[in-house]
């Protein structure tokens, strides 16, 4: 048995939310929750200002395993979640081979098996995240993907949006799409701007990212699906019209959510005058109008979760000249201190259903509720915790973050009748 002592519980669907309770946990289910509670033989976790909600859930991670351990493996990507607080991830199909059959589904749920972390493969739309052939996206469904996509890559094509649009509603499964026309972000760099103009780099502008979202709202709105779920999720959206695109497109009814990047809130286009790798995103980090807009967003609920996009790279990768670096930053680690230092306009109790309630609902996972009975899939954590962030559980070391400090932090993980320590 594990007695956790005098713990403010944030769950929004909990009957004691808000209230600071003991709770008794017992072979992996919540048994008790009281004002005070004395078993003799539990151990006790204890601490000074705890909070507890719902496991956290990250919608968007690399983790580069079958085909590219060297930069991420199944294992060392959970030990990161954990390390940031998530009890559950949801990992994209650019592996190679690509999460397009059977076999490479039930190798990423069987390479996780043991972790407190529950892994979730996101399956392919197209074969090998190409955009040009469907894949069995029906079998898929079957065999264990919790939702579609063909992950970093947009899909251009508009016949193969459109049908997997269609298809999807026949298994009950979301698609996710990441909105850039390559067209026009081909060799660009970093935000399009006054930065890029000062610094010589070719800019990837904002309308590249408003023109995909446009489209694939009006071919959501042809579909005519109505819907409680959302069918259609924008992923790592970063501007200000991108965000007024779907608060108008939620106004009419349509069935769409979206999500943001965590470190998008962090920094605008002028952090990159240093040239600096680690700051190199895709999204690029954008105006502070742009921010603005994401935190109003956040606030007004028309953005509906945040995700790490944990994206891990090799020191080949990324210590290079700026233009021939890849983009990306491992974000498991620091995604929820991230929104929690720079937070605006925005309860905490919000940033925690964007990390719990409201990803479970756009992937079809299962309602966890901190209330007797339920399964104990928990995270317990300090909002007002100041620390520095100085040791990676990722492969790569791709984050700018390092070294910096931050407020609020994730301490202990429970899932599958396991607790563990945080970092």
């Amino acid at each position: 048995m594990l007695l956790i002592r005098s713990v403010k519980i944030v769950d929004s669907r909990s009957p004691y939310h808000g209230q600071t309770k003991d709770i008794l946990i017992d072979d992996g289910n919540i048994v008790q929750i009281e004002d005070s509670l004395e078993v003799a033989e539990a151990e006790i976790l204890s601490g000074s200002n705890w909070h507890i909600s719902p496991g956290w859930v990250d919608m968007r991670v690399s983790a580069y395993d079958p085909g590219y351990e060297h930069k991420e493996d199944l294992s060392s990507a959970c030990d990161a979640a954990q390390a940031g607080g998530f009890t559950e991830i949801a990992v994209l199909p650019n592996t190679k081979p690509a999460l397009d059959s059977k076999d490479t589904l039930i190798y990423v749920k069987h390479k996780a098996r043991g972790k407190i972390v529950n892994v979730h493969p996101i399956g392919a739309v197209t074969k090998s995240c190409e955009g040009k052939d469907f894949t069995e996206m029906i079998d898929l469904a079957h065999a264990g993907a919790v939702a579609f996509s063909d992950g970093i890559h947009s899909l251009y094509n508009t016949h193969i949006f459109l049908k997997s649009l269609q298809y999807l509603q026949q298994v009950n499964r979301v698609l996710m799409n990441r909105p850039e026309d390559h067209d026009l972000t081909v060799f660009g760099q970093m935000n399009e701007g006054e930065s890029s103009t000062l610094l010589g780099l070719r800019g990837i502008p904002s309308i590249a990212e408003e023109l995909t979202i446009m489209r694939d709202l009006k071919l959501l709105e042809y579909v005519g699906v109505n819907s409680e779920v959302p069918i259609l999720h924008i992923s790592t959206i970063s501007t200000a019209n991108s965000v007024a695109l779907i608060r108008e497109a939620k106004k009419k009814g349509l069935p769409v959510s979206c999500d943001i990047a965590a470190h998008q809130i962090a920094f605008d286009d002028t952090v990159l005058g240093d040239f600096d790798t680690h700051y190199k995103v895709n999204p690029p980090f954008r105006g502070q109008n742009d921010i603005e807009a994401l935190w109003e967003g956040l606030a007004d609920g028309t953005i509906d979760a945040v995700v790490s996009d944990h994206n891990p790279q090799d020191e080949e990768s990324k210590n290079l000249e700026f233009d021939l670096a890849e983009f990306g930053i491992t974000g498991l680690e620091t995604a929820f201190a991230l929104l929690n230092t720079y937070r605006q306009k925005v309860e905490l109790e919000q940033i925690v259903n964007k990390l719990t309630h409201r990803p479970r609902e756009i992937l079809r996972l299962p309602e966890v509720s901190i209330a007797e009975g339920n399964k104990a899939n928990l995270t317990i954590f300090d909002p007002a915790l100041d620390w520095i962030f100085t040791e990676t559980h990722s492969q790569s070391k791709n984050t700018p973050f390092l070294g910096k400090p931050l407020k609020g932090k994730a301490l202990y993980v429970l899932n599958r009748n396991m607790v563990e320590k945080c970092g």
